[in-house]
C-alpha cells in the first residue's frame, strides 16, 4: 500500500509516458516569495535542502522543503 501523497509507480511496460517530475524549487537570502497562506516575505536563511526561514513582515516562518505552496517572485 501507498503513502496517500505518493507518487504512483510508472511502469516500463506502460502505453501512458512517464509523468513529468518539477524540479525542485531552490531560494536564495534576499528572494521576495509569496506564500499562500502567509502572503509575501523575504527569505532571510536558507538550510540547504531542508528548510527556508522568511520573514513575512508579522511573523519569521520556517518552511519545509519542497516548498509546495511557496513561489518565487
Amino acid at each position: 500500500m501507498t503513502k496517500p501523497g505518493a507518487p504512483k509507480r510508472h511502469l516500463p511496460t506502460s502505453p501512458f509516458k512517464a509523468p513529468v517530475v518539477p524540479a525542485p524549487k531552490h531560494f536564495a537570502v534576499g528572494d521576495q516569495v509569496t506564500h499562500d497562506m502567509h502572503g509575501l516575505g523575504r527569505v532571510i536563511g536558507i538550510e540547504d535542502g531542508i528548510a527556508a526561514l522568511v520573514d513575512f513582515g508579522s511573523s519569521q516562518e520556517r518552511i519545509p522543503s519542497p516548498y509546495a505552496k511557496m513561489t518565487k517572485l
